[in-house]
């Protein structure tokens, strides 16, 4: 084995893997959080809060997709680590597997789920006469209560899934 890169190149890639990191474990807790939130919502007549219509607004979820950056940056590291580290060293590899869940619990499930909620919001959302009459009271139906469950289900899971991933990599066993 070689000694570690610590150059100013190897800094700054394991600053971007660690930011993809952050960025991931707040993106993904502010889902379940939110879907969470939409599900009590949805089981009552309760106007939706400004916050819930934005962050329900049609569009990707940019910031969620940053988990990308989190292999790409570690096999840049793993690259960059003069033979430190290997593909084939078992915490490298958990930590790839424990990757590939959460992509595939994002892509899968909670994603899709949010996408379908961000179209039963806007729907469901019209626009206030003006601002004194405040938000309409919304009825969301049986399906919206089901996917905000579903969404914080995968949430949850994709987030403590990235917890033990990143124990694993800063413990290195």
């Amino acid at each position: 084995m070689h000694n570690q890169s610590s150059g100013a190149a190897f800094d700054v890639v394991l600053l971007l893997h660690v930011a993809c990191v952050v960025v991931g474990i707040v993106t993904i807790a502010t889902a379940t959080a939110t879907a969470r939130r939409l599900g009590r919502l949805a089981r009552t007549m309760a106007p939706l809060p400004e916050t819930l219509q934005r962050y329900f607004r049609p569009g990707i979820n940019w910031a969620g997709r940053t988990i990308y950056g989190i292999p790409v940056f570690g096999f840049a590291l793993l690259g960059m680590s003069q033979g430190a580290y290997a593909v084939t060293d078992a915490w490298v590899l958990l930590g790839l597997v424990l990757f590939v869940a959460v992509a595939l619990l994002a892509e899968c499930v909670l994603w899709p789920a949010e996408r379908r909620l961000q179209h039963a919001v806007a729907a469901a959302v019209t626009p206030t006469a003006g601002p004194e009459a405040g938000p309409p009271p919304v009825a969301l139906s049986e399906a919206v209560t089901a996917d905000a469950a579903r969404m914080e289900r995968a949430a949850s899971g994709a987030l403590v899934l990235l917890a033990a991933a990143t124990v694993l990599m800063i413990a290195q066993p």
